[in-house]
């Protein structure tokens, strides 16, 4: 298939990217570089520098013909989006309606979405599922929610065809070594842990050591990022094939402390990161991890990298290389 992946120079969008061309797909980049990297591109794919924001910039690309889609392209700092709520309905909103108008005008039906864990807020129950009561605590899941009613409005009136798919915490690098650009200013735990541990960054801030968990620091579902990827192109060859659309949870199920990720870290670097206790972050759950088994009996999905050696060692290494180690 030919398919535009729209973001395709940023973390979660070079491993899908690497992931489509792997299964045999021809590729086409759509990203205006604001947080994606040149060094995400591959050779081998076409590259379109535009803004999801400029309507005209999305159908000069869609008219060259695609049969899919894969749409990455939205800020993602929950912490921000409660700061800047303009920032995200302009940005994750505004230019997702841009991107959907475009595709359907160029009959580009097949829609592969990045959604969030976020939609669901605090959980009622564990793992979550896709039935899940849905009440976001942020603006950006917020968003994210309000997208997915976008693409059932657009599957009902315009016939498209879409896979909307829904973690918490991407992490790790290609375990192959290939992408290793790092994500500008991150917020996430795992890289603020390897700057830490690079001296980019004096010490790790955890948010809380107080609360109902094995070892009173917040557990979250952590996702290897090629586990992510390999799972947007079996959605999105399910879509296409079946001509069904789908919404998914992705997760393992379990998850891993803040407390076991540093632990874990300093062995496998080798280096005594510092870190403090400091008060909890409103709004920040106990625990969140998110059942995947409806993901398993569609598409035969299952996580294989995402044990906590595999999400350490892959990153620490990609940062190694960055930063010549």
């Amino acid at each position: 298939m030919k398919v535009l992946v729209i973001g395709g120079a940023g973390y979660i969008g070079s491993h899908v990217v690497k992931e489509l061309m792997a299964r045999g797909h021809k590729v086409t980049v759509f990203d205006n570089l604001s947080s994606g990297l040149i060094q995400n591109l591959f050779p081998e794919n076409d590259f379109i520098a535009g803004s999801i924001l400029h309507p005209e910039d999305l159908d000069s690309a869609f008219e060259r013909g695609f049969d899919a889609f894969v749409d990455l392209a939205a800020f993602k700092a929950a912490g921000e989006s409660m700061i800047k709520p303009e920032k995200y309905s302009v940005n994750n909103i505004n230019g997702t309606i841009n991107i959907l108008n475009a595709a359907v005008a160029h009959n580009c039906l097949n829609m592969v979405f990045s959604s969030s864990a976020a939609v669901f807020g605090e959980p009622q129950y564990l793992p979550i599922d896709e039935n899940h009561p849905k009440n976001p605590e942020n603006y950006y899941g917020f968003t994210k929610l309000k997208i997915e009613e976008f693409m059932q409005w657009y599957e009902q009136l315009k016939g498209l065809h879409f896979a909307a798919l829904r973690y918490f915490n991407a992490a790790g690098y290609d375990p192959e070594g290939v992408i290793y650009g790092l994500e500008r200013n991150p917020a996430n735990l795992l890289p603020v842990i390897m700057e830490a541990a690079c001296g980019k960054r004096e010490k790790l801030s955890i948010f809380g050591n107080d609360y109902p968990t094995r070892d009173g620091t917040c557990i979250r579902d952590y996702i290897h990022v090629t586990d992510l990827a390999v799972a947007h192109v079996l959605a999105l060859e399910y879509i296409t094939s079946k001509k069904e659309s789908l919404t998914l949870n992705l997760g393992t199920g379990t998850g891993i402390t803040v407390t076991e990720m540093l632990e874990a870290a300093r062995k496998i670097t080798g280096v005594d990161i510092k870190a403090e206790y400091v008060a909890r972050r409103p709004g920040d759950p106990a625990q969140l991890t998110a059942s995947s088994a409806l993901a398993k009996e569609k598409l035969g999905w299952e996580p294989k990298y995402s044990d906590i050696n595999t999400l350490l060692d892959s990153t620490w290494k990609a940062y190694k290389r960055y930063y010549g180690k």
